[in-house]
């Protein structure tokens, strides 16, 4: 995938009926699917079974077997609840009858109430004075392990500029702590807030175990250790527009027991506070 049109295309999924969806599978990189497109996907087909007047407020996931990425993955939407203000929906995922994923998700239609956020950490370098993915793997690929050359070169419809890059050749211990600007490719049409929704589900998985590998940064990586997101949640806040820069903030508070937990905010370029997430993943040192 190259730009945002493509993107739209993946989280655009076939209906079977029954409230049974299909939907195809993209590479970032890796020989299996990338979590934030299941979980993307289970979005788009949980907002299939919704009324267009309620929106989808939280989520929580749980990745039990790795996608493949030539089978189609078949989304199951059970109607767990319909309420005066929430509606309910297990969406269960699934290839060639095998569970890959399941999650549970909450809808509420719009209301008023008073309100206060958490403010956006401004004491870090602006996008304009930092590098992007495809600017590292141009300028520094041939420095670079083949490895993260390999990941940095992938097409992908988001731009992301870290705001600390670690230096691969000489890694040092950091802070449990990862910031990261995105921004989407391309022409960005106008959005309906289910479609925004799904976007930023599937950019949430991107960058999230960097923070928990940070303080052991000098022992270990990507490259010795096995990793994969067990499970993903989110909270959405406010409405916005992908017409500019967000940040992507997260912090590891632990990781013990070959488990690193991670949770953080987005927030729009003018420090509005869009969504949190929350997630623990698989880091087991190879052998």
């Amino acid at each position: 995938m190259k730009n945002t049109k493509e993107l739209i295309d993946l989280l655009d999924l076939d209906d079977l009926e029954n409230n049974i969806f299909s939907g195809k599978s993209v590479t970032i990189g890796s020989d299996i699917v990338f979590g934030g497109q299941v979980l993307a996907q289970a979005v788009s087909a949980g907002y299939r079974t919704i009324p267009k007047d309620r929106f989808l407020h939280s989520l929580h996931g749980y990745f039990l077997e790795a996608g493949d990425l030539t089978s189609d993955i078949h989304y199951h939407v059970t109607e767990i609840r319909n309420g005066g203000s929430f509606s309910t929906r297990r969406v269960t995922a699934f290839q060639q009858d095998k569970t890959i994923f399941i999650m549970a998700a909450s809808f509420h239609k719009k209301e008023e109430g008073f309100e206060h956020q958490a403010i956006m950490n401004t004491d870090i370098k602006l996008p304009e004075d930092l590098m992007s993915w495809d600017e590292m793997a141009i300028q520094f690929g041939d420095f670079l392990p083949k490895s993260t050359k390999l990941f940095l070169s992938i097409d992908r419809p988001i731009d992301f500029k870290p705001a600390h890059v670690q230096n691969p050749l000489d890694p040092k211990n950091l802070p449990p702590k990862e910031e990261v600007w995105f921004k989407l490719k391309g022409e960005i049409p106008s959005m309906s807030i289910q479609k925004k929704h799904q976007i930023l589900t599937y950019i949430s998985d991107y960058n999230v175990l960097n923070a928990a590998f940070n303080p052991n940064a000098k022992k270990y990586h990507f490259g010795n250790t096995q990793t994969a997101s067990l499970d993903h949640s989110m909270w959405f806040f406010r409405d916005f527009d992908f017409d500019d820069w967000m940040l992507f903030s997260a912090e590891s508070p632990n990781v013990f027991g070959a488990r690193g937990f991670v949770r953080g905010t987005i927030f729009t370029r003018d420090g509005k506070l869009i969504a949190s997430f929350a997630q623990e993943g698989l880091l087991r040192p190879k052998k």
